[in-house]
């Protein structure tokens, strides 16, 4: 993956939400807000919460993802790439790296919920062999159906 090279994944730290907030909403999706990833960093009950950033040799950050841990299983709950910075191989970078991370840790699988429309997700999520098993209707914005995919590892 040539286009990935020299990009490093880190354990997302209080200051790298404080590079991103100025452009959070615009260049990368609106779905995270910077107050809701500063609660999740600086909630240390919070164990089962994995935030990882995905930086370039300029130490900008082009992408990141969160996980939740529970029991035997990693649920993604989001990875996002900068808007610029799409169609380069950073989501499946991130995604690998999760992967990664779940079989380091001995977790038995991944779980995600993906929007219907997202077809770029989809595809992406079923390289990796991602089996579509539940839908729940309606579950974007009470019009758009989210696909329930897992991967066993």
């Amino acid at each position: 993956m040539s286009n990935v090279e020299n990009i490093k994944i880190s354990k997302m730290q209080i200051s790298d939400i404080n590079k991103i907030k100025d452009c959070l909403l615009q260049d990368f999706d609106d779905f995270w807000s910077v107050s809701v990833l500063k609660q999740e960093l600086e909630n240390k009950q919070n164990l089962n919460s994995n935030y990882f950033v995905a930086k370039n040799t300029q130490d900008e950050i082009v992408g990141f993802v969160g996980v939740l841990t529970i029991v035997d299983e990693v649920n993604i709950m989001n990875i996002v790439v900068r808007k610029d910075k799409r169609m380069l191989g950073i989501g499946s970078y991130l995604l690998e790296f999760i992967i990664g991370f779940a079989k380091e840790h001995s977790y038995g699988s991944i779980t995600l919920e993906v929007n219907e429309n997202n077809i770029s997700a989809i595809n992406l999520y079923k390289k990796y062999n991602f089996k579509q098993v539940g839908l729940r209707k309606k579950y974007y914005n009470n019009t758009d159906d989210a696909i329930l995919m897992t991967l066993e590892v």
